[in-house]
């Protein structure tokens, strides 16, 4: 499955900070069929350094971050519906963000960039659902942030959504989690080559971003699989070397992640979507979450795993709770792995066939027929 990347544009996107953006542009990518009735649709929600490429291999031959999840006979099945995912507003991979050019000067935003909130993120990707022609979503989902995504999706347009597939994520960041985010941040703005965020015309700060990656990519793993896939070893050493070059595996593993997502990432968006992240709060000023969730519609599947200490199985629980005060719809799954905060993108036995059958329910009660019309 061949993807390609499109592109929206938006005269203008309204924020929740007071400001308005111009000349707003949305890159996205579709797999599988809209049906005749445009009813088949399911948007797919990236996490925080993701990106629009969710399936299929891209024409430099690499393959989309979910898409091991995303095809034919998969979890979201192309073959029955149709999925889309779009690059995050405040992102670097094709949407509008801190690294675009401000219409206003010529010169990209930098830190003129206006602060955004995961409300705005999903403001954006409905202007582009209605630009496609979708009436209604039969389903929003996403891990990590896309789940916050998802969450907001169904309070902030209950109408839109059939269903909701938040996974491995929180209605609301804790204070650990908002420690993690501020020392990614801190190790980018201290790097040197910050320059105040107008590094575009000279060196980016790769030493600061490559650390904030690092610190990250820690969160991400758990105990029992770094163990099992560094341990103790030495790197290309048979002993210590008494100094501060590479000695351990994970070392050298953690530098290289840093050193790859220099290449791809702006240190710019790093600052804006942790931002996002840390402000959003499901409640939004409602007097619990239960109230916040009180009037939505659609139907529930939230998904956790044993080992994730980023997004422990107790933030998921407050969600399922929650919902289950105001009696809707929820199924909770609870899925045994190792792999901590990435399960959900490399453990996906346990989850295809959970996801594949709740769709399946959730179709047929919303009456969906398979997707054999055109393309969007």
């Amino acid at each position: 499955m061949i993807s390609e990347v499109h592109y929206a544009q938006f005269a203008s996107l309204a924020l929740d900070c007071g400001d308005t953006l111009r000349d707003v542009t949305v890159a996205y990518e579709s797999y599988g069929s809209l049906n005749r009735e445009r009813t088949n649709a399911i948007l797919i929600l990236h996490a925080f350094t993701g990106d629009a490429h969710a399936a299929g291999i891209d024409p430099e031959g690499k393959p989309g971050w979910w898409a091991n999840m995303i095809g034919p006979a998969k979890a979201f099945d192309t073959d029955r519906y149709f999925v889309l995912c779009s690059n995050i507003l405040g992102g670097c991979r094709g949407t509008t963000g801190p690294s675009s050019i401000n219409p206003e000067t010529g010169k990209p935003y930098g830190l003129r960039f206006p602060v955004i909130t995961v409300r705005d993120i999903v403001r954006l990707q409905k202007a582009l659902v209605d630009h496609l022609g979708i009436p209604k979503l039969l389903a929003v989902a996403g891990g990590s942030m896309g789940g916050m995504q998802a969450l907001e999706w169904v309070v902030s347009y209950p109408d839109m959504v059939e269903a909701c597939l938040p996974i491995a994520t929180t209605a609301r960041h804790s204070a650990q989690q908002i420690a993690f985010n501020e020392t990614g941040r801190q190790a980018i703005v201290a790097d040197p080559d910050f320059n105040g965020g107008d590094y575009y015309d000279g060196p980016p700060p790769a030493r600061g971003l490559a650390v904030a990656r690092m610190v990250g990519h820690i969160t991400y793993m758990s105990d029992e699989s770094m163990r099992e896939k560094f341990g103790r070893r030495l790197r290309n050493r048979e002993s210590l070397s008494f100094g501060f070059d590479i000695d351990f595996e994970v070392e050298s593993y953690l530098r290289y992640r840093g050193s790859q997502f220099v290449g791809r990432f702006d240190a710019n968006s790093y600052l804006y979507i942790t931002k996002a992240m840390d402000y959003f709060d499901l409640a939004n000023g409602a007097p619990s979450l239960a109230a916040a969730l009180e009037k939505v519609l659609s139907r529930f599947l939230v998904i956790s795993f044993t080992s994730d200490w980023l997004y422990p199985s107790y933030q998921s629980l407050e969600i399922v709770n929650a919902l289950r005060s105001r009696n809707h719809d929820v199924t909770y799954c609870e899925l045994s792995s190792s792999y901590g905060h990435d399960a959900f993108l490399v453990d996906v036995g346990e989850q295809t066939g959970i996801v594949s059958g709740f769709l399946a329910r959730v179709a047929k009660e919303a009456g969906v027929s398979e997707g054999k019309g055109a393309r969007a």
